[in-house]
């Protein structure tokens, strides 16, 4: 009997379909931690917010909106931003997630993450 080399085309759709679904499992894991990764950023700004409110209490006894703050946050979506920002007269700032442009993910969706001026943290779709 001669002895065959290789493997047969079963072995290899079964090692394909394998690969396959650790590649698919894998990008899905990887596409989350990128989003975490992206709450740096709000995460940063809001902290920002959050002292410039209280600096403000402290100054004129009231909580302010963005624009009365001394600091740069976008209250729109930018290109240079994947978070815009709003703060309401109790103190309390969110991050809304900017979706639309091209920044993944690219959906209707408002994902957001809030920061209140006692430092209690919240929000959506998993960022906490």
């Amino acid at each position: 009997m001669k002895k065959r080399f290789g493997f047969t085309l079963i072995e290899l759709i079964v090692v394909i379909i394998i690969v396959g679904i650790l590649a698919a499992l894998g990008f899905t894991q990887y596409t989350k931690m990128v989003e975490k990764g992206r709450t740096a950023e709000a995460k940063a700004i809001l902290g920002s917010l959050r002292t410039a409110q209280q600096s403000n209490f402290l100054e004129r006894g009231v909580y302010t909106t963005i624009p009365n703050l001394a600091i740069e946050a976008p209250t729109a979506c930018a290109t240079t931003h994947y978070f815009s920002y709003v703060c309401a007269t109790s103190g309390t700032c969110t991050a809304n997630r900017c979706t639309a442009g091209g920044k993944a993910p690219n959906s209707a969706t408002a994902y957001n993450i809030t920061l209140s001026i006692g430092g209690v943290w919240g929000g959506t779709a998993g960022y906490f």
